[in-house]
């Protein structure tokens, strides 16, 4: 039996995998408390198996986790009190940034402060050039000096990162040494060995940023695991990154960087698995709907793609991570998105979410802004007495009361209306974030499928489909808890990297073999630590190439076997990635390389399909209540059980698929099946008839 949760702003997710089903289970988070509500979804499964919580614990072999307790803690500034030494002569590299504003003339957008502020930035003397050379030797007093000088600050974690230690990291190690021998019990973060970069910013912040987050995600990860040991937990505990795999629990806390945004990662995983069963379609929009966030990212070709551009934040009012992870871009459109009407009349619906705590108004804790699960719960998509299995009765007329008095009497419409205006602003606000991954990065929506999980998802997954004119929706049977259950199917991996610069103009053949090498024996060396007892390992290796005077590079998947010596293989399968993304290719243009990744994977388990276990409860398959549409009004429409719809059958809408966790709002005309493996097909397309009778 294995394990996977996934901590969200609002519901912390439970998968439990027995007999190769999957078994789905939500509890409210604890914000103050993450663990708790892990704790508790634990407590919620082990009623549904009709033992204790300790049994089912006991019964597990894997535990894997999911959690935003790292870029929460640097959103809220919980981050530790941490120092930042660079070379003599560079300080505000943290401040100057790469440059960049998201609206070059507002002026009035307050410039965003260094991550690590100045008083804590202190300068090394010594000095490395380009090819490694030592200009001017390190001053082991003045380090010394800086050493006792963090002592007497009380300095929680140091981040070292000086110019030139890609190429020759003796002065990093050097100042390690001091820095250990002063202060024993500070934890520190080399540049160098945890992201060799070229750019300075970039490896400077993600060392920073890796740093800060030390003692927090040590206290985190160890209080993690020795809460499920006294629980009775005796298994594997693994963590979730965000490079859309998963590291031991002591590679976290070596480098907490791993885990940011460790969560979303899993969607697109989980995606592509779906993807493969019931898709036609070679590239796939996944998209994950929370209470809180709304996560988007993209399968192209069944490969995951990796970006080296997130931000802690909004673009240019942030910092990058400057690390590579999974490309997925997340907005504040969960399901517990506050509408408001600000004061020109204009209706918006979110970023603000009323989370787990107090929540939405139905759920009767206390919240007062109307939300999004309000409005669906107004238009009879959500069923008051079956919101999560019954487990939470919702206050309908409550949610009435509140969209009245804030969004539909001071916009003049009726509550109906009011619910569905919500309801279109908030699709809007996805459509935006679903534009901006895809057809930014030459992804046509007209020819990709897209994907709908999380709780909150099929409560406009039609629209968005219909709005992104996409062929194909799929809402997996296991969707409400996605991102836990790519967690189920990912594998135990990382990633590795290795700087070296060469081009097809002058391509050094003896040098690119070395790098693999490194990065081959380094892989090999994490597969017989880590994948002991693994079913399947694999090894993909990618360059990071450009053409030559580009300023950004792009990843290129390569084959080891087709490598020559020339460089032409290389330089084919670039042309090959760049035109796929941005429509074009120039063959006359030498190929640049600047790193070299590797990234291992090995399966610990198999997993066969992503299919719910049935739970045997007694009910009909087939109900019937009053929903209001745009166009139709109030109706009665048909309320189909997810588990229980038949498969070899195709029902059109209006219509509703229902399960415990989440319920999915068919428009009009619109056609959909249940696959053989479990998968909700749908077809956002209108059928003619209803087209001609809704135009």
């Amino acid at each position: 039996m294995r394990f996977a949760t996934d901590t969200g702003g609002t519901f912390t997710d439970l998968v439990v995998e027995k007999d190769g089903m999957l078994h789905l289970f939500k509890s409210p988070t604890v914000p103050s408390n993450p663990v708790a509500g892990v704790l508790g979804a634990f407590s919620v499964a082990a009623d549904a198996f009709g033992v204790d919580r300790k049994t089912l614990l006991q019964m597990g072999n894997q535990f894997i986790h999911g959690t935003t307790h790292a870029i929460n803690a640097i959103v809220t500034g919980r981050t530790a009190r941490t120092a930042l030494l660079v070379t003599e002569g560079h300080p505000d590299i943290l401040l100057l940034r790469e440059g960049g504003r998201e609206r070059p003339f507002d002026h009035t957008v307050r410039y965003q402060r260094a991550y690590i502020p100045p008083a804590l930035t202190f300068e090394v003397p010594g000095r490395l050039v380009a090819s490694g050379a030592e200009n001017k030797p390190l001053d082991v007093a003045a380090i010394t000096a800086i050493a006792d000088r963090l002592a007497e600050l009380e300095v929680e974690a140091v981040a070292v990162s000086l110019l030139w230690s890609i190429v020759n990291n003796a002065h990093e190690l050097e100042v390690e040494r001091i820095l250990r021998e002063r202060l024993p019990d500070v934890p520190i973060t080399l540049s160098h060995r945890l992201n060799p970069s070229l750019r300075e910013y970039r490896r400077t912040i993600s060392t920073a940023i890796d740093a800060s987050l030390k003692p927090l995600m040590d206290r985190y990860v160890g209080g993690l695991e020795n809460a499920m040991r006294e629980a009775g937990f005796e298994g594997r505990v693994l963590v979730l990154t965000s490079q859309g795999s998963m590291v031991s629990a002591d590679e976290i806390r070596r480098s907490p960087i791993l885990a940011l945004n460790s969560g979303p990662s899993m969607a697109p995983i989980a995606g592509s698995y779906v993807a493969n069963a019931d898709a036609d379609e070679a590239d796939t929009i996944v998209f994950d709907t929370g209470g809180t966030t709304f996560d988007v990212s993209l399968v192209r070709g069944g490969y995951v793609p990796f970006t080296h551009e997130s931000w802690l934040g909004r673009p240019y009012q942030s910092d990058l991570t400057g690390f590579p992870s999974v490309d997925v871009k997340s907005v504040g459109a969960g399901g517990g998105s506050i509408a408001w009407v600000d004061d020109g009349g204009v209706l918006h619906v979110g970023p603000q979410s009323a989370g787990s705590t107090p929540g939405p108004v139905c759920y009767g804790a206390g919240g007062t802004e109307p939300t999004v699960t309000d409005a669906s719960l107004a238009l009879g998509y959500i069923d008051p007495d079956y919101f999560l299995g019954g487990s939470i009765r919702l206050d309908r007329d409550a949610a009435i009361a509140a969209i009245r008095q804030k969004v539909a009497d001071p916009l003049g419409l009726t509550v109906e209306e009011a619910g569905l205006a919500m309801l279109e602003v908030w699709t809007e606000n996805m459509v935006q974030a679903i534009a901006d991954i895809t057809v930014n990065q030459g992804i046509d929506p007209g020819t990709a499928s897209i994907i709908g999980g999380g709780g909150a998802a099929g409560l406009n997954a039609v629209a968005i489909a219909q709005r992104m004119g996409c062929p194909t929706l799929l809402i997996p049977e296991v969707g409400a808890g996605l991102s836990a259950a790519g967690a189920v199917v990912s594998d135990v991996g990382r990633g590795f990297r290795r700087l070296f610069v060469t081009s097809t103009a002058d391509y050094d053949a003896a040098g690119v073999r070395a790098k693999l090498a490194e990065l081959q024996d380094e892989a090999e060396a994490f597969v017989a630590q880590m994948g002991v007892g693994a079913v399947q390992t694999e090894v993909s290796y990618f360059a990071e190439a450009r053409y030559a005077h580009q300023v950004w590079e792009i990843d290129v998947a390569l084959n080891l076997e087709d490598m020559d010596d020339a460089g032409e293989a290389l330089r084919e399968a670039f042309h090959e990635a760049h035109e796929r993304i941005f429509a074009f290719r120039d063959t006359a243009s030498t190929v640049e390389v600047i790193a070299w990744r590797a990234q291992v994977a090995c399966k610990v388990a198999e997993t066969t399909e992503l299919r719910i276990a049935p739970d045997g409860a007694e009910g009909t398959a087939l109900r019937h209540r009053q929903a209001y549409f745009s166009r139709l009004g109030l109706v009665e429409v048909p309320v189909h059980t997810f588990e229980r719809l038949e498969t070899d059958q195709q029902f059109s809408g209006p219509a509703i698929v229902e399960s415990r966790f989440t319920c999915v709002v068919i428009q009009p005309g619109v056609t959909f099946q249940r696959s053989a493996v479990g998968t909700l097909v749908i077809r956002p397309e209108l059928t003619p008839e209803t087209a001609k009778e809704l135009n």
